[in-house]
């Protein structure tokens, strides 16, 4: 009913304004001559007109009002179920063809008898071009706001710079990240990513003990991070579900964040050094940080069980590297005193050699 008023309404003031402009288009130089149309002189041709205009106005709103409402009606909730990511871009789009629609006007404008109406279709098409460009443009225009959206950081006094950290599930599932964010020696700020977060979930999930125990482990970290240490964490959440794997996924978030991976993935690690993004594997900095053992150095310890080789034992440090003892299968159990005598450094660690000093003293 309302729609259908306004409508009526419209017609009204449009019928009048094209009956009065109608009526003054037909005066000639102002003249007092007697209207043809209207049979009255021109003087009053104007009023008359609008008059006319505004009751045929009336009447042709009054025969469409019905089903322009409708087709009205139709529109809105067309327009309701349109997302609105796709909203927001045909709109942008229609601003920017109509602003740059009105830099031509002043020009369009001037020219004689179809310039107004040159103007209204320019203004048509280049609002209709943009807001098509606009929809097809949407993804690029998303993708821009969302990194724009994690990558600015708040501006900070001096020219500091900080760094994304993007956690992988092996290195939260492995758990020492969380000692080494708590010794302070991790900087910036700690992104877990939402795919992340659901492969865990799908981990702690499983049927198998193992893997279940080892989500849950995950998720535990997580929480020990975000809720006890002083770390800035940002869960970042896709804007879209894009298809892919996960290592793929961070790959791509490191380069749009400009951030480093922390993994122990050894295929990721190859992977991020392929791509160019930057890695922090924290199996590296084990090994970075265990104690240095030359040669000729008497250490301290437990032989646990036997080697590979005849009459050897194995014993392990505190940071687990093996030692291999030459002659230590007779000491099995006990804790002896050995001499280094050479140090291995392999891609799955460091491996140290030694023998008893016992050995050593009697020879």
């Amino acid at each position: 009913m309302i729609m259908r008023r306004v409508i009526q309404t419209l017609g009204l003031l449009l019928g009048a304004l094209f009956g009065q402009e109608l009526s003054a288009w037909r005066v000639s130089g102002g003249a007092q001559w007697m209207d043809p149309l209207l049979g009255v002189p021109a003087a009053t041709g104007g009023s008359m007109g609008a008059v006319v205009g505004a009751f045929a106005g009336f009447l042709l709103a009054a025969v469409v009002a019905n089903p322009l409402s409708r087709t009205l009606q139709r529109a809105v909730e067309r327009l309701s179920g349109i997302p609105m990511a796709d909203l927001l871009a045909g709109l942008g789009g229609l601003t920017f063809g109509l602003a740059l629609s009105s830099f031509l006007y002043p020009f369009v404008t001037d020219i004689p008898r179809v310039g107004a109406l040159l103007a209204a279709g320019t203004a048509l098409t280049f609002g209709y071009a943009g807001t098509r460009i606009g929809l097809r443009k949407k993804e690029e225009i998303g993708d821009w706001f969302r990194t724009r959206r994690v990558v600015e950081l708040p501006v900070q006094e001096g020219p500091r710079f900080e760094e994304h950290k993007i956690l992988d599930t092996s290195v939260i599932i492995d758990g020492r990240i969380a000692d080494i964010c708590k010794t302070g020696f991790i900087e910036g700020t700690l992104v877990i990513p939402e795919f992340v977060l659901e492969e865990l979930q799908h981990i702690a999930d499983s049927s198998d003990l193992l893997k279940r125990n080892r989500g849950r482990r995950g998720l535990d970290i997580l929480n020990k991070i975000q809720k006890e240490l002083d770390v800035k964490v940002l869960i970042y959440e896709e804007a879209g579900e894009e298809p892919g794997e996960v290592d793929s996924k961070l790959v791509k978030l490191a380069k749009a964040m400009q951030g480093k991976v922390v993994t122990n993935d050894f295929n990721l690690n190859k992977v991020c050094e392929l791509q160019g993004v930057s890695v922090l594997n924290i199996n590296d900095l084990a090994n970075a940080v265990k104690p240095v053992v030359l040669p000729g150095e008497e250490i301290v310890v437990q032989v646990i069980k036997d080697g590979k080789e005849h009459g050897q034992g194995v014993a392990y440090l505190d940071d687990g590297t093996m030692i291999v003892v030459e002659g230590g299968r007779d000491f099995i159990g006990t804790t002896m005193e050995v001499l280094v005598t050479s140090v291995l450094q392999t891609s799955a660690g460091r491996m140290i050699f030694a023998k008893p000093k016992l050995l050593e003293k009697a020879l």
